[in-house]
């Protein structure tokens, strides 16, 4: 099934449980060669792990990171009208018009790890709807962006980094995990831009009375009823990459949450992501306990755009590096274990 076959959210479903498992026979490789490389066993802790998840979802041995990639969907949403955000929705477009200069922190983290960076403005002039009135997207806009999302993975990439940018987007994000796991909106929301006082308690209204006018069935209703164009994109972006054999970095809370819909949609839909860091917004170590997923970085980062995502990309190569270029005791002359 490609992109421009997939008209509905049940095509999207049908998409879903084709999705390809790891690759055991690579995977067997780097098992092999682990345990031969001059060090005591386990002594690299995670990044033997994350040598052999690049690996299993590479579809190859030995891995590599030439290609690594990383892409920031941009979207506006109508709950801003709300007064969700410290800043207005211009900044949205004022911010990717800085990433198009090269001035965010994502170009310097991409040069610094020699990352390709895209950049894509999803119809900025055309806000979802205020999902407190209704849903935020139609059926037909939510397949439109997904579809959008999955156009984007090629397979020559190595790794793809998913981050986002979009003013009141933390809102539509707490919105999706208060609707997926429960508890109180005061769980799930947090000062995003910079809100405080009274904003963060009207805040958190918004995220309440978001949810309990809307009760989807599984994770991409939610996606449809509280979530952007931008959130839309970087599911269809995951459901790419999994098809085409490319492991994915996911960024912080609001990437997170986006991913979490495909989770709840399919368990294991998530099994090629890993997390780059764990945000400081109060809602996203609670949503990785229930993703199960443990991030690599925390540097207290609630940037967004990719920022801790790319970082991350640091510690794949250090991966890499270990996995491929370390001598084996044989090659070293170096004695084993007894």
């Amino acid at each position: 099934m490609t992109p421009s076959s997939i008209r509905t959210l049940d095509d999207v479903r049908a998409l879903l449980k084709t999705l390809p498992g790891p690759d055991q026979k690579a995977l067997a490789k780097a098992e092999e060669r682990e345990p031969q490389l001059t060090k005591p066993p386990g002594s690299l802790g995670r990044l033997e792990e994350l040598s052999h998840w690049l690996v299993a979802w590479q579809g190859r041995h030995p891995p590599q990171i030439i290609n690594a990639c990383a892409h920031v969907f941009a979207g506006n949403h109508g709950v801003t009208d709300k007064g969700v955000s410290a800043y207005p929705s211009a900044v949205t477009e004022q911010m990717v018009g800085n990433f198009q200069a090269g001035g965010a922190a994502i170009n310097q983290l991409c040069k610094t790890f020699n990352i390709t960076l895209k950049v894509d403005a999803m119809e900025l002039d055309n806000p979802t709807a205020d999902f407190t009135e209704g849903p935020a997207m139609s059926e037909l806009e939510t397949v439109k962006a997904i579809n959008h999302g999955m156009a984007q993975v090629h397979g020559e990439m190595d790794v793809l980094c998913l981050g986002e940018m979009g003013i009141g987007n933390t809102t539509s994000a707490a919105a999706i995990c208060h609707a997926l796991y429960g508890g109180d909106a005061t769980d799930w929301t947090g000062p995003g831009t910079g809100v405080e006082g009274e904003a963060m308690s009207a805040k958190t209204r918004v995220v309440a009375q978001a949810v309990k006018a809307h009760k989807g069935n599984d994770g991409l209703d939610v996606l449809m009823c509280l979530g952007g164009r931008e959130l839309a994109a970087i599911v269809g972006a995951i459901i790419a990459a999994r098809l085409k054999a490319v492991p994915v970095m996911l960024d912080g809370y609001v990437c997170s949450a986006a991913a979490s819909v495909l989770e709840a949609t399919l368990r294991g839909a998530l099994d090629h992501c890993q997390v780059g860091h764990a945000s400081s917004e109060p809602g996203h170590q609670r949503l990785l306990e229930h993703l199960n997923k443990s991030p690599l970085i925390d540097f207290e980062m609630r940037l967004g755009e990719a920022s801790g995502a790319a970082l991350a990309i640091g510690l794949l190569q250090a991966a890499v590096a270990c996995h491929n270029g370390m001598a084996t005791f044989a090659e070293a002359g170096v004695s084993d274990k007894e």
